[in-house]
């Protein structure tokens, strides 16, 4: 039996999120991160004459969720790409609005358990990350290729690693003696570069660092951004956007962009009162998070933050 055919994945967030989308029989729908296919398989069963659309990057993870689609119904579309470019993509098939999107980013555990992806500290594997293989920049460029202070700066800004400087000297030090191939070889960097208190402390040493080049290799944070604000300008009427991200530099993009386009256009000091004339509204006040039971079954799932936005 191969490794792939024993990985999982679980959606985390599954009822919570479809249920925000509000999902209409006949709507259009576009589910950005199909990975498993958990969020467009429960969209699927609730559509009649209307049309989903899926984006993804990973064969492996379009293959199986083809599969699981397929149960369901044909009225959907997957479309091999970074989500990045879903406004082009959708409107190359004449889909200029939607009435609903979700995104459920980070890592799928199609891609984080499989050891051949180099995604996980947990795993020995080639240093290499890519979302997309068919992408050329891996992990191991940066770690081998990127200088000191580059380093630093993608460890701080995408890891918010208080040891940034430290990891990245030692690296620096290790790469003139021979090249950094694989995770392994990485973790042990980390862990020397690092006094005993932080490896006493809970949690992975490595975690803050395989995140930033997870982020810098897939240029995260940016095609988020990006996306995010194209998929907002396509909402119909009484259409939602619904995100769920799993750490803070992707929630915080999420929540200043909600904030952004929920705000009044109107001048503050003005004499008369005037009904809010912002476009779009914010759902949910207080961030949705995954009940303890959903946690205790996926301990991914505990640092699962949902926010959702309506379109007026």
């Amino acid at each position: 039996m191969k490794i792939e055919d024993n990985l999982i994945h679980k959606t985390v967030l599954l009822n919570e999120g479809v249920e925000n989308l509000h999902v209409k029989p006949d709507g259009i729908y576009v589910d950005a991160t199909l990975g498993g296919g958990g969020h467009s398989s429960l969209i699927l069963s609730k559509l009649n004459n209307g049309h989903l659309y899926a984006f993804d990057q990973d064969d492996y993870a379009i293959d199986k969720a083809k599969s699981r689609l397929n149960e369901i119904g044909s009225n959907y579309t997957i479309i091999k790409d970074n989500f990045v470019n879903l406004k082009k993509r959708l409107n190359e098939l004449n889909i200029n609005y939607i009435d609903g999107i979700i995104y459920d980013l980070g890592v799928s555990s199609f891609q984080f358990d499989d050891p051949k992806r180099g995604f996980s500290y947990n795993y020995d594997a080639v240093l290499d990350m890519r979302m997309n293989q068919d992408a050329n920049l891996t992990a191991k460029d940066i770690v081998n290729k990127y200088s000191y202070e580059d380093l630093v700066k993608i460890f701080y800004r995408y890891g918010e690693e208080p040891f940034s400087k430290q990891i990245a000297r030692k690296i620096e030090q290790v790469r003139k003696e021979k090249e950094i191939n694989t995770t392994f070889e990485l973790v042990d960097i980390i862990k020397s570069s690092l006094p005993q208190k932080e490896l006493n402390k809970k949690g992975h040493p490595a975690k803050r660092i395989f995140q930033a080049l997870r982020i810098e290799v897939n240029d995260e944070l940016k095609v988020f951004e990006n996306s995010l604000k194209d998929a907002i300008s396509m909402l119909n009427t009484d259409g939602y956007c619904v995100v769920i991200s799993f750490q803070s530099l992707e929630d915080r993009i999420c929540k200043n962009i909600f904030n952004d386009v929920t705000k009044s256009k109107t001048p503050k000091n003005l004499p008369i009162l005037i009904d809010d004339d912002s476009l779009y509204e914010i759902v949910n006040k207080k961030i949705i998070t995954p009940k303890e039971e959903e946690i205790l079954n996926n301990n991914r799932a505990h640092s699962a933050k949902m926010r959702v936005l309506r379109k007026k």
